[in-house]
């Protein structure tokens, strides 16, 4: 566990933000991840769009959680976006989607990528720690929670 702590910059957060579609939310990921990792966003966008067709990454109540594998990734990387209205995601309740957390991890990182999205699933599975994240305005209480989820459930 723990894994989130190094995963989220503050700068990798975006709250309240202004998306129709599940398109507009990966290409305001790719820019995100394309500022910080100086990776065109369009591969990002691709990395992302690949792995949504082979079945959505939605877990239900309301979360996704897109990723990706990248050949020229150093290490794993992750964005939360929370978007103003609900998106929909195909997801397994067939409620729509507004929070996303994206994850990048390096194209041979399978065990640390599957322990990241377990521990990822179980921070969502909180219903406190996802009432936390689903209310909040504030990066830095945020960026708390994700670091410290486990303090919340």
């Amino acid at each position: 566990m723990g894994y989130l702590l190094q995963l989220l910059p503050e700068k990798h957060i975006a709250i309240n933000l202004d998306v129709k579609s599940k398109r507009r939310v990966f290409d305001q990921a790719g820019l995100m991840f394309e500022k910080s990792l100086k990776i065109g966003r369009n591969h990002i966008f691709q990395a992302f769009l690949e792995r949504e067709q082979m079945g959505s990454t939605a877990l239900g109540n309301g979360v996704a959680i897109p990723h990706g594998r990248l050949e020229n990734l150093q290490k794993s990387t992750g964005a939360f976006i929370r978007t103003q209205n609900p998106i929909p995601f195909e997801a397994p309740d067939n409620r729509p989607v507004s929070m996303f957390f994206f994850l990048l991890v390096p194209a041979k990182a399978t065990e640390l990528h599957l322990q990241i999205l377990s521990e990822l699933a179980q921070l969502f599975s909180s219903a406190e720690v996802h009432k936390l994240i689903g209310k909040s305005n504030d990066l830095a209480e945020l960026c708390k929670v994700f670091s410290n989820w486990e303090e919340y459930a």
